[in-house]
């Protein structure tokens, strides 16, 4: 699939942007969705890595038990000291 990058404004957390696109005159509508996941941070410095790996294993369970009909499109850079992780995720269409 091509990609196209549509700048969209922020939504809240479960909210769906459906963005519909005309290719060669068929019109197709996609669903996004943005999902927070718990990113917490532990406040013991000395295993660090361990936290880091930690919360690494839980956002990809989180991810492989999400709702099959919606694939993953992008994780973003939580920022420092963040509690949550946000995550886009694509409506699975049917092409056939």
């Amino acid at each position: 699939m091509n990609d196209i990058c549509i700048p969209i404004p922020r939504f809240k957390e479960n909210e769906i942007a459906e963005v519909v696109v005309t290719v060669n005159g068929e019109k197709r509508h996609f669903n996004f969705r943005v999902e927070s996941f718990p990113w917490t941070s532990e406040s013991d410095k000395t295993n660090q890595s361990e936290n880091t790996i930690r919360r690494i294993e839980e956002l990809r369970h989180n991810i492989e038990t999400y709702d099959k009909e919606w694939e993953l499109i992008q994780i973003y850079t939580p920022t420092d000291n963040a509690n949550y992780i946000q995550v886009l995720f694509r409506q699975k269409w049917n092409r056939y």
